[in-house]
Formats: C-alpha cells, sequence, structure tokens
C-alpha cells in the first residue's frame, strides 16, 4: 500500500529542517569512521520500520564500500558473524538506545560499548542514534517516500 506524503518538512518549516541538518553536521563531522555511522543508522532505521531512511542510508554505505551482503544481515547482526566486536557493540548500544522504553539501557550493553568505544566516542555514538532516531520519526510522521532528496 502506498501512502501519500504528509508533510514536505523543508518546504513547510525550513526554520526546524535546518536546525535538523545543524545537528545531522555536527553528527556527520565527528571522528567515527562513516560506514558505523550508517550500519547504526540503518540498524535503528530497521527497528523503526523507515523506509525513506533505509533506502538512503543503504545507499550511502554502499558508497563507502559497505558490501549488500553485511547489509542484508544487519537485522540478524548477532548471529551473522559478519560484523566485529566494535560494531557488535555499536549495534548493541543501537538497539538498547532506540528501544530505550524496553532496555532501560541495561549495565551489560553499556560495558560491552565502553570496552569498545572512549567515552568521547560513546557520546557521539549516542548523539548519531538520537539524530537518526529523531529523522526516522519525522520521515515516518511525514511519510516521505524512498528516493525523496533530504540529507542525511
Amino acid at each position: 500500500m502506498t501512502h501519500a506524503q504528509r508533510i514536505d518538512l523543508p518546504r513547510n518549516h525550513a526554520a526546524s529542517y535546518a536546525a535538523m541538518l545543524g545537528l545531522q553536521k555536527h553528527v556527520n563531522a565527528g571522528n567515527l569512521p562513516i560506514r558505523l555511522h550508517e550500519l547504526v543508522k540503518m540498524r535503528a532505521s530497521q527497528i523503526n520500520g523507515c523506509a525513506f531512511c533505509l533506502d538512503l542510508h543503504a545507499r550511502v554505505a554502499r558508497e563507502h564500500g559497505e558490501t549488500d551482503q553485511r547489509l542484508h544481515l544487519l537485522n540478524a547482526w548477532r548471529e551473522s558473524g559478519a560484523f566485529d566486536a566494535r560494531e557488535c557493540a555499536a549495534l548493541a548500544w543501537t538497539e538498547a538506545l532506540t528501544r530505550v522504553e524496553q532496555s532501560q539501557m541495561p549495565d551489560s550493553i553499556y560495558e560491552e560499548v565502553k570496552a569498545q568505544f572512549s567515552e568521547a566516542e560513546i557520546v557521539e555514538l549516542s548523539i548519531a542514534i538520537v539524530t537518526i532516531n529523531s529523522w526516522n520519526r519525522l520521515m515516518i510522521a511525514f511519510r516521505t517516500p524512498p528516493a525523496a532528496h533530504v540529507p542525511g
């Protein structure tokens, strides 16, 4: 079933869109590798069911050397064996933060991420997760269709 777009965010509220883009630019300027950022964006978008973001970030991930096989296995990252310890820690943190109402950010996941990332990197990773979750919610609420051009 195809849904019509409800609201064109950049056209209808340019200031809010600019604020989101500013946050996204801050995230993009961080020190974590872009491929890790894209995996996190993809995993959060899978959980949230954001077609627009899945389409966009799969393309960006591929442009930065991510393989189709790993993207296809992302939903089953724990069982796949395709991701290293650092990526697994980031994905576990992504899932817990995206599902914070269920997870309550358990100590075990914090210890896992702390073993792989510095405190500054955990903050950067967390801001990236918060940002993609915000984009997901906006794109889903406004029914932004895949392949519409919204940077991020």
